[in-house]
């Protein structure tokens, strides 16, 4: 009798240094995909729950404000290459006239000097083409990388706002769990320290590391956040679901 009581005890001295947390699947790289321009929606390609590839194009925005800009940049730079032809063959004839002294150089000084101007407005002018005609890459708005859509914010006919968030992407590649300890618990962890993973809707079980401690507590639990790193080849663990740590 008196063994089994040592043997009780000893089985609830090893439970009690087990602590279990509950915790959550994340994405440890969840993205807020925003367009860089204004314009209105063409195209959706995506809804929320599909997986999508990188560089596939997600959303499309209308071309017409960058069509605009783009005729405005060609016509002014068209204005300085006529400008600047119309000089320079005033400058070649006043050139010649001046080897017969027929004009004087201070004349020919100001031809020189008004085509080199055209050449440097040419110049920025054709860089602003070149600038506008990169932008209409920037109106398919594309996955920056393999992911699954968790929210979706735009619909088509809707205008697409620079820094406005229009799809959500979460990346299934880069799951952690994220828990909250006490802070009297602090002691028994460390970065780096393995543990139990346990998702028991899918009935994974596996070994994960403590992978970050946020040193920020709530102040309403005393509690501070975790994250735990894990491998598993289950292809249906999703962000959301419901996990548990035990820490030993």
């Amino acid at each position: 009798m008196k063994k089994l009581l040592i043997l009780l005890a000893l089985g609830a001295s090893l439970m009690a240094e087990t602590l279990t947390l509950s915790g959550s699947v994340i994405s440890d790289n969840q993205k807020m995909i925003t367009s860089r321009f204004m314009g209105f929606v063409t195209n959706v390609n995506v809804s929320e729950g599909e997986k999508v590839k990188k560089n596939q194009i997600l959303y499309t925005i209308d071309s017409r404000e960058i069509d605009s800009a783009k005729r405005q940049s060609e016509l002014s730079l068209q204005m300085y290459e006529n400008q600047y032809t119309n000089v320079k063959l005033n400058l070649d004839r006043y050139k010649r006239l001046l080897k017969k002294d027929m004009v004087s150089k201070y004349e020919v000084e100001n031809l020189e000097l008004a085509a080199k101007n055209l050449q440097d407005m040419m110049s920025i002018a054709k860089a602003r083409v070149e600038e506008v005609e990169n932008q209409y890459k920037y109106l398919n708005v594309k996955a920056p990388n393999d992911a699954v859509v968790i929210a979706k914010n735009i619909k088509v006919g809707e205008m697409a706002m620079p820094g406005m968030p229009a799809v959500i992407l979460s990346d299934l590649s880069d799951l952690k769990i994220s828990a909250e300890i006490a802070e009297n618990n602090l002691a028994r962890i460390s970065h780096g320290k393995r543990v139990v993973v346990d998702i028991p809707s899918l009935k994974v079980h596996t070994i994960g590391k403590i992978s970050a401690i946020i040193p920020n507590s709530n102040p309403m639990t005393h509690t501070f956040k975790i994250k735990v790193s894990f491998k598993t080849n289950n292809k249906s663990v999703y962000p959301g679901m419901y996990a548990t740590v035990k820490i030993k």
